[in-house]
């Protein structure tokens, strides 16, 4: 079903694909790589739910302590983001501008041309934040074209930024209602052309939040151009993998939990959810005799002692969550906090909270919660941090950058965290060891230029 495309005797190469194949099914292909990637909790890819203190490990405690260099976790999440998805969607976009239309599809094709390469570079653009939110400065204009440059330059993370956006903005006004796009070959959308225009202005939300504290001017003129151009407003808008019941096209993390035991909840969140009452812990964990208990945080455990994770997590058809209404939302409550932009943060702040207990079949507990725990205007990023801390619980990519931006919830990095860390919890990840060995003249001019290659060097927006 999913076909793969690259060229090969490169690190940024699959040998077993090949290129004669379509742009749907390559779309496809990359689709899925990006939500296997985002929703993984596989230790040797996406360790964002032990760094997030939201899980921790039973028995091997390596990643829970932020050993990543043991299994080459970096190594991974280069290559799966890279390879896996980037250079699919760029090949899929060699083929559109390849294509010959037809004669009867002459009159149409340039219409569903600018969709096919609108879809195609707008995850492109999802993509590359998610490198960059990751290691900081990475290859960008010379990242694909390894014919040209088979040891690519990193560009610096600020400058990727402002082109990203140029770019998606380009991306959504290219979008026409009237042109065909994907067909079934979009897994997402299934080639809705407005709820791409919703994805396309919810990943400028993004985008423009992210450059908050570092770049006020750019963010706040990015943030009000995407909610003008209409943002994600229902669950029903989510982009999302659908995931199916057979094998090889489960969800990631059913496949990692039902048949090891591997993870077991973690204390941080288990604890801040017990004390305030929250009822989306019975979704989130099961219980053990009636108590939600949650371990230290690297510290071994039997998996029978603790609290797991919930059903969600060994259900197979768990969809892969790209981008939440219930994230949206919450970049949109923290854009009134800060410019007030948008609305009321109070009502925004509301409408996350809310839109998290729907996502978790708890909807009439919802507004109880919001009383108890109303929005704090003296104290808006604790308010915003913490809440939307609890509620990325099935987003840890995504918990992670609000973590870092709004430094809530105040975690703190388990005793037994390996000295790298430097008692800290981790704010990047290291380069991977292969683009050290293998390009190793712009690894180190990248490492220089963002302050050294440490889990402790902070992504340029992060500056507080």
């Amino acid at each position: 079903m999913f076909i793969g495309c690259s060229t090969t005797d490169d690190v940024n190469l699959d040998d077993h694909a090949f290129y004669n194949t379509t742009q749907e099914s390559l779309l496809t292909y990359a689709q899925k790589e990006l939500s296997d990637y985002m929703n993984t909790p596989s230790v040797n890819e996406n360790n964002f739910r032990l760094t997030m203190q939201y899980w921790t490990e039973t028995i091997y405690v390596n990643e829970s302590n932020y050993d990543f260099t043991n299994r080459t976790v970096s190594n991974n999440v280069w290559t799966d983001n890279y390879v896996n998805v980037l250079k699919n969607l760029d090949q899929a976009e060699r083929i559109i501008n390849a294509y010959a239309p037809t004669p009867s599809e002459i009159a149409s094709w340039p219409a569903k041309k600018k969709n096919q390469l609108a879809i195609v570079d707008m995850l492109k653009v999802y993509t590359y934040q998610v490198l960059v939110d990751t290691y900081g400065d990475i290859p960008y204009s010379q990242a694909l074209n390894i014919d040209l440059y088979p040891l690519p330059k990193y560009d610096k993370a600020s400058e990727i930024y402002s082109s990203l956006i140029t770019k998606l903005t380009d991306d959504i006004n290219n979008l026409s209602a009237t042109g065909g796009t994907f067909g079934n070959g979009d897994i997402y959308y299934k080639g809705d052309i407005a709820k791409w225009r919703k994805f396309g202005n919810s990943l400028l939300l993004k985008l423009g939040i992210s450059l908050a504290d570092v770049n006020p001017t750019l963010a706040q003129n990015t943030v009000n151009k995407a909610i003008t151009g209409g943002v994600i407003t229902s669950s029903g808008d989510n982009c999302q993998f659908q995931y199916l019941e057979a094998s090889p096209n489960e969800n990631p993390m059913f496949q990692e939990t039902s048949s090891r035991d591997d993870f077991i909840a973690g204390k941080t969140l288990v604890d801040y959810m017990n004390a305030n009452s929250d009822p989306r812990i019975s979704a989130y964990y099961t219980d053990v005799d009636g108590d939600y208990i949650g371990q230290v945080i690297g510290t071994p455990g039997e998996f029978a002692d603790f609290s797991n994770a919930g059903e969600f997590a060994y259900t197979a058809t768990t969809p892969g969550i790209i981008l939440s209404y219930t994230e949206v939302s919450f970049y949109r409550a923290e854009a009134a906090a800060r410019w007030g932009i948008g609305g009321s943060p109070a009502a925004l702040y509301s409408d996350a909270i809310t839109s998290s207990f729907n996502d978790w079949g708890l909807a009439s507990d919802a507004a109880a919660y919001i009383a108890a725990h109303p929005y704090n205007a003296a104290n808006w990023k604790k308010s915003i941090g913490e809440q939307a801390w609890v509620a990325m619980y099935n987003q840890a990519i995504t918990s992670w950058n609000f973590y870092r931006r709004l430094d809530y919830p105040q975690l703190v990095a388990p005793s037994t965290a390996i000295p790298n860390a430097e008692g800290k919890v981790p704010v990047r990840l290291q380069y991977p060891t292969a683009e050290a060995t293998t390009n190793g003249s712009n690894y180190a001019a990248a490492s220089a230029a963002i302050g050294g290659d440490k889990l402790t060097t902070k992504i340029f927006w992060d500056i507080n």
